[in-house]
């Protein structure tokens, strides 16, 4: 499936703020400290104010890009939320929370979220006892996400099992560190999850 593959550094310039796309690199060198401004030909003069349309575009493209999603998937993921009981938006950031590349970059396992597909990808990852290839397979409360035994020998993995205690998780995983698995205790709670995008603004861009 086509995935953007060009410099992501770009992506916050266009936005004006930090998407974290590649992790810890963008706390300790990020692009947008030395080149606030968007890419592409600078205009001159005024620029013009955005829309309110335009505005719920941003933010629906910010949470896009923050989870590595295309359009057809974004939309199947927004119908899904508004099926489900309780408020829609907080309802769609927990099925995008709850992909198995986005779990694996909240249990430390990698530093990005492109890696998180990597990993994924190319089945060094297990979910529940079976190795998992799918980066969009959707993920439960109870649920164990592990390393395929064969993939422990590799120096990705040594190299990940040599950082994973500097890192944090969030409330809603349970991490061994040790043993490099991790178990799903919760849903995320979005009401109190900081987020790079504002989700009722983005249930106001479909609804229209």
């Amino acid at each position: 499936m086509a995935r953007y593959t060009g410099p992501v550094c770009r992506i916050c310039r266009r936005y004006g703020e930090k998407l974290m796309l590649k992790g810890d690199k963008c706390v300790a060198k990020c692009t947008l400290d030395k080149r606030p401004q968007p890419p592409g030909a600078q205009q001159t003069g005024r620029r013009r104010k955005l829309s309110d349309r335009a505005l719920q575009l941003r933010e629906k493209q910010k949470a896009r890009y923050s989870y590595g999603v295309l359009e057809k998937q974004f939309v199947q993921y927004y119908k899904d939320a508004v099926r489900q009981p309780g408020v829609t938006g907080q309802n769609l950031v927990r099925l995008l929370e709850m992909r198995l590349d986005n779990v694996v970059l909240k249990m430390g396992f990698v530093d990005s979220l492109k890696q998180a597909r990597q990993v994924v990808r190319h089945g060094h990852i297990m979910l529940n006892g079976r190795k998992t290839d799918v980066p969009s397979a959707a993920t439960k409360p109870g649920d164990v996400v592990g390393w395929v035994a064969g993939s422990k020998k590799s120096e990705y993995y040594k190299f990940a099992q040599e950082n994973i205690g500097s890192k944090s998780f969030p409330a809603w995983v349970n991490v061994d560190s040790g043993a490099m698995t991790g178990r799903i205790i919760s849903h995320p709670d979005v009401a109190n999850m900081p987020t790079k995008f504002d989700p009722a603004v983005i249930v106001e861009y479909y609804s229209r």
